[in-house]
């Protein structure tokens, strides 16, 4: 008689890992915000300032008013506050926004097709590789040149961050940047610091950036163009100030390797030797086209909305030249819809890509506009119970007992928190902005000084904070520990730091 094989008794299942913490979403976030500011209404007392012709509100006029909101409008607000976040309209007599008042649009209903439209346009330009292609063709054609192929690159990356948030694209660059960098004996931490930081310096100093500068001036009730010398002096100074940063950098690892501070992987060090043979990338007639077109419709956005009476003048109630367009986000909606369609055309992607590429831009960028119209749900909120003046009653005599330096620096440090619970700036600038753009009336210090230090803030946060993806993503591409790139851009963040509360306060004083 045989004996049946003993059955195994069943493997323990291995303990599963434990859930690391992942930070919420920005529209998370702002879900929370809401919740929260909509319970803080009701402990908050009702008030109100008098308010000038131009709608700003009078220093010490502040007054109680009557809270006259049953608790179902208050319901109502909050059910209600992403609809009117994008297509509110405020009342011309009781001052409430809602979808069916009669007046003017309180919600971001511009500002949110504006995000769609230039989506839809970097999405084709992207589409038909010239961007991409001119970036590596330049690269290239300086891969002998380390130090200008830096600096190249960097202010390539700048200039794209400054006029259209240029950031997470970068991401698409690092197998191309870091075989370059170590194939001219530099180590990967360089090529981390010419995307993050060359990218990264122009958003900071963003001068017409929609998703920064455009977003924050429209909360703030100013045209995209006012204050555009003082953030494109500030462009020039930290984007060279951060060129020659990495660029000292590259050039100590290049001299003596034992002083990178992320050390080098197996293979790395046999790039040097091999690195330099690959074909140049070539630059096709639609690649050219398309580049130049690109530049063509971001100059011409720059030059529609620039106020140049007040910037070639210094005054900023000169009167418009005649040949000033004053365009807003409506006109620059259309601008990037048509450019979106003219790259299409000439690139020849036909009807159905061209209509898939559109429809896609606008779906990738869809977050963003989210976000702005959830924190324009929130100041709803907060305007219909009547607690924004209340908000800024209490700060007014912090405000007005400092000068217009000192105002400016604290804007811009009382943003830093802000801007890690908040990382995405769009989202960021629609909440502070109703709240930091009255202040400044109250300090005696123009609205586009308040949109320069927010701006500052969150790009100065972005550089290094472990919750964006082009840090994060960076360094993880680049195989460089994240530890690593702290130690190597605490310097620089410092250096920034001082340089951009030198800006504020000549700005403030201007």
């Amino acid at each position: 008689m045989t004996t049946a094989p003993p059955v195994p008794a069943p493997e323990a299942e291995p303990p599963a890992p434990p859930r690391k913490f992942a930070f919420p979403s920005a529209l998370t976030i702002l879900a929370i915000v809401t919740v929260a500011v909509w319970l803080l209404a009701f402990l908050v007392p009702a008030g109100q300032y008098d308010r000038d012709a131009g709608g700003a509100p009078v220093s010490g006029t502040y007054h109680r008013v009557d809270d006259t909101q049953s608790f179902t409008q208050r319901l109502n607000d909050l059910f209600l506050s992403p609809v009117n976040g994008l297509y509110g309209i405020q009342d011309a007599k009781t001052g409430e926004v809602g979808p069916s008042f009669a007046g003017e649009l309180y919600g971001s209903a511009g500002v949110f097709l504006f995000v769609l439209a230039i989506g839809s346009f970097i999405t084709v330009v992207f589409a038909t590789g010239a961007l991409d292609r001119g970036i590596a063709r330049l690269a290239h054609r300086l891969r002998d040149r380390g130090a200008l192929l830096i600096a190249a690159v960097m202010l390539v990356f700048s200039v794209l961050g400054t006029v259209e948030g240029f950031a997470e694209e970068t991401l698409g660059f690092y197998g191309l940047l870091v075989p370059m960098m170590l194939a001219l004996g530099y180590d990967r931490l360089v090529a981390v610091g010419a995307s993050i930081l060359g990218a990264g310096i122009g958003v900071l100093c963003s001068t017409v950036n929609p998703f920064a500068t455009g977003v924050a001036s429209s909360a703030a009730d100013i045209s995209l163009g006012d204050g555009i010398v003082l953030r494109f002096a500030m462009w020039v100074v930290l984007t060279a100030v951060t060129i020659l940063y990495v660029v000292r950098y590259a050039r100590r690892v290049q001299r003596d390797p034992a002083k990178s501070l992320c050390g080098f992987l197996p293979g790395d060090r046999e790039q040097k030797a091999t690195g330099a043979d690959e074909v140049e990338p070539e630059l096709t007639r639609l690649h050219r086209t398309v580049l130049v077109l690109l530049v063509l419709v971001f100059t011409f956005m720059i030059f529609s909305v620039v106020p140049w009476s007040g910037a070639l003048t210094g005054e900023a109630d000169a009167a418009p030249y005649s040949w000033e367009l004053d365009w807003s986000f409506p006109q620059l909606s259309a601008l990037f819809l048509c450019a979106a369609v003219l790259v299409g055309l000439v690139a020849r992607m036909g009807e159905a890509k061209l209509s898939s590429t559109i429809i896609q831009g606008a779906a990738d960028f869809i977050s963003p506009a989210l976000v702005i119209m959830l924190a324009r749900g929130v100041t709803v909120i907060m305007n219909n119970s009547k607690i924004t003046d209340t908000v800024l009653h209490s700060i007014e005599g912090v405000v007005q007992g400092t000068s217009s330096g000192v105002f400016a620096v604290i804007v811009f440090v009382v943003n830093l928190p802000l801007a890690f619970l908040i990382p995405s700036t769009s989202g960021h600038a629609t909440l502070a902005m109703p709240i930091l753009a009255p202040l400044a009336d109250f300090a005696g210090v123009s609205r586009a000084v308040v949109v320069t230090a927010w701006q500052s803030a969150s790009g100065w946060m972005n550089l290094w904070v472990p919750t964006t993806a082009v840090t994060i993503g960076g360094v993880a591409l680049a195989k460089v520990g994240y530890d690593t790139y702290l130690r190597f851009v605490w310097p620089l963040l410092a250096i920034l730091f001082v340089l951009i509360c030198g800006f504020l306060v000549l700005g403030a004083a201007m």
